[in-house]
């Protein structure tokens, strides 16, 4: 059960952000560099990392993850950071570029999907996405009950 992120690097998937793909269409992803500090990086490793409710903005030119909840690291004393502070997300200028162009113009919202690990660097998997409507999100829902209603009829009738 690997992540995208995971089937694409092969990296150690640190954090997921469930609740993305339920609120979201996911119409693209892009992968990009996190810019951490040395005791932030410590906690990221222990698993002490939430992405739930965070999104992504461009200020001045660079993209930052706000929202993104880095636990301080427990023997890191003044060296610790705000937990909730913005995180600068390293990508080319181009891309960066080109995703204002669909946040401003075609009303996108960039969401952080997935951190991970890819070699000893940490990596952000953003989505390009668009809002879900409630009646999205049931039709969504109900497609996934009955894919699991019907797998759990067929494995029923095997074993009798």
């Amino acid at each position: 059960m690997g992540t995208t992120a995971q089937k694409k690097t092969g990296g150690k998937v640190i954090a997921v952000n469930r609740k993305a793909r339920h609120d979201y269409f996911v119409e693209e992803t892009y992968e990009a560099g996190v810019a951490l500090f040395g005791t932030e990086v410590k906690s990221v490793r222990a698993g002490a990392v939430n992405l739930k409710d965070s999104y992504c903005q461009i200020k001045k030119g660079e993209l930052f993850a706000v929202g993104v909840h880095i636990s301080p690291y427990e023997k890191g004393n003044i060296f610790n950071k705000d937990p909730l502070r913005d995180k600068k997300l390293l990508m080319h200028k181009r891309e960066i570029l080109k995703l204002g162009q669909y946040v401003t113009r075609d009303s996108y919202t960039l969401i952080p999907l997935s951190l991970y690990f890819s070699g000893s660097n940490v990596k952000m998997e953003v989505g390009l996405c668009k809002g879900k409507k409630l009646y999205d999100k049931r039709e969504a829902d109900a497609k996934r009950s009955a894919e699991r209603e019907i797998e759990r009829s067929s494995r029923g009738g095997e074993r009798y």
